[in-house]
């Protein structure tokens, strides 16, 4: 099997929790293929290794599949899962030690612009945290500026109109245009690219965003950025 996209399980002791998770990643991501597997084969409070084993086979395109998990004992389940699997389909499957609703939403939004296996992974880590100071120091060094001398860079500044700000919808939709261009994009500090990284600056209406870009096509992406913040993401 091969092609599709990367597929995302949400583990939780919780059949509600599970579920609940699907339809927030779905308001960022409404094509990612998402499965929940929450509580018990009987509906109680609990994880399932058939639960799991069944989400894995729904969203395995081919493309590989990212495992998150709330508790414990829910990795454990998950693992086990993973044994039972055929060889080829274990290799691209990962269960991924991170917040389960931080790190479930920046990896369904990142599957759903097509990201990697690997890209989609490490958008569900990011979610971890750390020193935030130093994670934003760490994202605005690997997204802005570039070694090469010739490469292109463009700039622009940006009021934002929406009125409830840059919430959880128009900045998937932001990471999701940014995603699409090769340029390295930053946006007031931060990664454009990260979902959690956007949201965290918590731009509200009137904020000024500044955009700035480099690469091949930075032109392209500061353009199309500003349009869409000037846009209103369609709420305005």
């Amino acid at each position: 099997m091969s092609g599709g996209a990367v597929g995302l399980v949400f583990v939780s002791h919780s059949a509600l929790i599970a579920e609940g998770l699907i339809a927030l990643a779905r308001q960022m991501a409404p094509d990612a293929a998402l499965a929940a597997a929450g509580g018990t084969d009987e509906g109680g409070i609990g994880t399932s290794f058939e639960l799991v084993s069944a989400g894995i086979a729904a969203v395995d395109s081919g493309a590989g599949v990212v495992v998150l998990c709330d508790l414990g004992s829910a990795i454990l389940t998950a693992e086990t899962a993973l044994d039972f699997l055929d060889d080829d389909v274990r290799g691209r499957v990962r269960v991924v030690d991170a917040p389960l609703v931080e790190g479930g939403v920046a990896a369904a939004v990142a599957a759903q612009t097509g990201a990697s296996l690997d890209e989609v992974v490490a958008a569900a880590r990011s979610a971890a945290g750390g020193d935030p100071a130093q994670h934003g120091a760490d994202e605005a060094t690997r997204a802005g500026g570039s070694d090469d001398p010739t490469a292109s860079h463009a700039a622009a500044s940006v009021t934002l109109r929406n009125k409830d700000g840059l919430h959880a919808r128009p900045a998937a939709e932001f990471v999701k245009l940014a995603s699409a261009f090769a340029a390295k994009v930053v946006v007031n500090g931060k990664d454009a690219k990260s979902l959690l990284g956007i949201m965290s600056l918590g731009l509200v209406r009137g904020a000024v965003v500044e955009l700035q870009a480099d690469g091949p096509d930075a032109e392209d992406a500061v353009g199309a950025l500003a349009s869409l913040i000037e846009s209103g993401f369609g709420e305005v």
